[in-house]
């Protein structure tokens, strides 16, 4: 099953964060992502703030829907997205399914 046909399911801990052979092999799955300081990340440019804003507006909507919240940092025409789940300090199923409907969201 596709990551973008899968939903974020809650995760109050208890369980281990990917390990890095699971991470490498969940990174393919997800174009253009990169771990840094142990969390997903991705930069998105755009052509202006107001596109940027329309996207960075469409990933809110996501989050509230998947119950699964990025870290975000807005400049101008450019917004970078960090994704990890919290209550592991780790990345799990969830930040990927985010980092694939992140990307479908872009236009």
């Amino acid at each position: 099953m596709a990551l973008t046909d899968k939903k974020c399911v809650p995760c109050e801990g208890g369980v281990e964060p990917f390990d890095e052979e699971k991470i490498t092999q969940m990174l393919k799955q997800v174009e253009g992502w990169r771990v840094k300081n142990g969390h997903l990340y991705k930069e998105y440019k755009f052509r202006d703030f107001v596109r940027n804003m329309d996207f960075l507006n469409r990933v809110a909507d996501l989050a509230e829907n998947e119950g699964h919240h990025p870290d975000f940092c807005v400049h101008y025409n450019k917004t970078e997205f960090e994704i990890w789940t919290h209550a592991i300090n780790g990345l799990s199923e969830n930040d990927f399914i985010m980092a694939a409907k992140i990307d479908a969201l872009r236009d």
